[in-house]
């Protein structure tokens, strides 16, 4: 993360004595990344953090991808999606590549256990539902279009809360990183100098959610920790509550941001999606394309040129708002245009979006620079008409002053 932060109980000076109230020294542990060179945290345990047993691998996490010599537009409509598994084992991959997995997730049970993730960094789009996070960093309440950031090697659960009367069961977007990079702000947003969030910046530290009390869990027992590294999962056994830290400073830790909190920047013309960048790991990036007043030109086109970005794909989760720009799409879809091929507006868009003042929709957006590619789960929910979309149809024009049909849908 960005800045320094810390919670609970510390010593004067790292890597000193600190005891318990029994007399006993806690456990210090340096959780840190890049060989002691990168962003690092200081964690202090109850209980010495390697004190485990029982290890055993459970089940393959590694994605098959299908159709890689196939380059063509998708439509993934991940609306039909059951619900399965727990908020882990529910993760269902449909897209990716060596840098990076995007999976959707409706999950069905509790996680009965905590989990860890050595692999990669997380990027959590919370879609619907609410619940709390509990890390070792302390808890994160969470809501409806929140974006959980956990960094690699953070233990955690996630506890959904049982939807209310007329509420959407829950549902969310995980961008993964696999290529041992970690996802964080775009440095152009950030002072080199100080680490803090410049005045250009579309969001800044008064808008990010840290991890809060309660902190520490004191238990003994039998607690089972799973590591997600190496393709697999791994069971690991705790004699003692994996939360047990009673405090930590540092700038390497979870945290919240929610996409409402996005401030979209605008012009008099229509602007590139980099506007809409906001965070970013090794070889991919993440947007948020939220609602906003569209470009003021009097003769401005608001809706986005066709373009060919050639060294990236484009995958466009459909959050709410008004998708007509797109034939057939519906919340929770997911798009794919692969580099190389022109993709934008469907016909009749442009002309219609003249005269338009706004856009409603809500999307997030993962772009790559490698190819991605579906996995047979992504085929199985794939729409097979979708290449064919851009075919002449006519439009109806959109009412003066009115919101745009889908214009930030690059």
């Amino acid at each position: 993360m960005a800045y320094y932060s810390k919670l609970g109980a510390l010593p004067p000076k790292r890597h000193i004595q600190f005891r318990r109230p029994d007399g006993k020294l806690y456990s210090e542990e340096v959780f840190g990344t890049e060989g002691f060179v990168g962003p690092t945290s200081t964690l202090y345990h109850i209980h010495p953090p390697t004190q485990v047993y029982g290890w055993k691998p459970l089940y393959s996490v590694q994605a098959e991808y299908v159709e890689m010599d196939i380059m063509r537009m998708r439509h993934v409509k991940s609306a039909a999606m059951r619900p399965s598994g727990d908020p882990v084992t529910g993760r269902v991959v449909l897209f990716g590549n060596a840098d990076v997995e995007m999976a959707v997730c409706v999950p069905k049970d509790p996680m009965g256990y905590h989990f860890k993730n050595a692999t990669g960094d997380e990027c959590i789009f919370i879609h619907h539902g609410s619940g709390t996070v509990h890390t070792t960093f302390g808890t994160l309440p969470f809501r409806r279009k929140d974006y959980i950031l956990i960094p690699k090697g953070v233990t955690y659960r996630m506890v959904f809360d049982a939807p209310k009367a007329g509420e959407e069961s829950p549902r969310f977007l995980v961008m993964e990183s696999v290529n041992g990079s970690h996802i964080g702000p775009p440095p152009r947003y950030i002072s080199k100098q100080t680490s803090q969030f410049l005045e250009h910046a579309p969001y800044c530290e008064r808008d990010l959610r840290l991890p809060e009390l309660p902190l520490t869990c004191d238990e003994r027992g039998e607690f089972e920790v799973r590591i997600k590294s190496r393709g697999m999962v791994h069971s690991y056994t705790y004699t003692y509550h994996p939360l047990d830290v009673v405090g930590w400073d540092g700038c390497y830790y979870p945290y919240i941001f929610n996409i409402d909190d996005f401030s979209p920047i605008v012009g008099k013309h229509h602007m590139p999606p980099p506007i809409h960048q906001t965070f970013e790991a090794h070889n991919f990036v993440i947007c948020s394309f939220c609602p906003r007043p569209l470009d003021f030109h009097p003769q401005a086109i608001v809706v986005p040129y066709n373009h060919s970005n050639l060294d990236s794909d484009e995958v466009l989760y459909y959050v709410e708002g008004n998708y007509k720009a797109r034939r057939g799409i519906e919340s929770a879809s997911l798009t794919l245009h692969p580099q190389g091929i022109p993709h934008g507006p469907h016909p009749g868009t442009v002309e219609a979006s003249i005269g338009a003042t706004h856009t409603n929709e809500l999307a997030v957006m993962c772009d790559t620079f490698r190819p991605l590619f579906p996995t047979k789960a992504a085929l199985a929910i794939d729409d097979q008409a979708y290449p064919r979309s851009w075919e002449d149809a006519p439009a109806k024009p959109a009412p003066a002053g009115g919101a745009a049909k889908a214009a930030d849908t690059w």
